[in-house]
């Protein structure tokens, strides 16, 4: 096998959640691109459109799936179009999540329990899912985005709710590796550090030079950024790798 022929992931079903905007559309282009067959799930069915359009010429096939993956029932709905359309999945990428920035002692029960459907919860429903179909033909790769916030508390931004859910996303990525390492699936998790996206941009812009003073490279990460590692751990160049929480954060944890 040839080096090049260790990315390859041509052929290959990958469904991205929170694909409508930002780190998820880049990364249903990233799987598009390198030859995959795409299902985009996420809450609003115009945003997947949108994508799925834009991958019109690059995609072989695209499935769009408007779902909310906090509820069992629509991820287990979606997931069974996602066999019947395609015959497998190979890749599943949980992107989906929200964030919220309020002191501790401030924020609500509802939003609480919003924030760790979402960004804990949706995510073991749809690995959850996933390997329900990867099982049996004892081979499959999940990708779940987690955060430097899995690691590290930010400044100056509170956000405690949103850091202990994606510290769960990492040790969740690590349990899961463990338990279905006989059954052929690797399981890793993603951590991007700061990245400027539309979502940070509308809401945390006036943070960013606060950001970049910290960051080594002196400078936000780009959703693109993430394209190189979402690769590596799709395909079988990281054959030997699970249970893994790869940082790509400009230099931020190193400090």
């Amino acid at each position: 096998m040839s080096i090049y022929d260790l990315f390859n992931i041509q052929g290959c079903t990958a469904l991205i959640t929170g694909a409508g905007r930002g780190i998820g559309r880049v990364i249903a282009y990233t799987m598009a691109e390198a030859g995959c067959m795409v299902a985009l799930l996420g809450l609003h069915r115009e945003n997947l459109e949108k994508v799925a359009g834009e991958l019109g010429g690059k995609c072989e096939k695209i499935l769009v799936l408007p779902a909310d993956v906090s509820r069992r029932d629509e991820i287990d709905a979606s997931f069974q179009q996602v066999e019947s359309t395609f015959g497998r999945l190979d890749i599943c990428i949980n992107n989906a999540g929200v964030s919220q920035q309020v002191p501790a002692e401030d924020i609500s029960e509802a939003d609480w329990e919003r924030i760790i459907d979402v960004n804990l919860k949706g995510v073991f429903l749809c690995c959850q899912a996933a390997a329900r179909l990867m099982i049996p033909k004892k081979s499959g790769t999940i990708i779940n985005i987690g955060s430097i916030s899995a690691s590290a508390v930010n400044v100056p931004q509170k956000q405690a709710v949103y850091n202990a859910s994606k510290a769960g996303v990492v040790m969740l990525s690590r349990s899961l590796a463990v338990e279905w390492a006989p059954h052929g699936i690797r399981v890793n998790s993603l951590s991007p550090g700061y990245i400027e996206t539309e979502m940070t941009r509308s809401t945390m812009s006036h943070l960013f030079p606060v950001w970049r003073e910290l960051i080594p490279m002196e400078r936000l990460g780009k959703p693109d950024d993430l394209r190189g590692a979402l690769l590596y751990l799709a395909s079988d160049a990281s054959v030997y790798m699970t249970g893994h929480d790869m940082i790509v954060d400009g230099g931020y944890m190193a400090r």
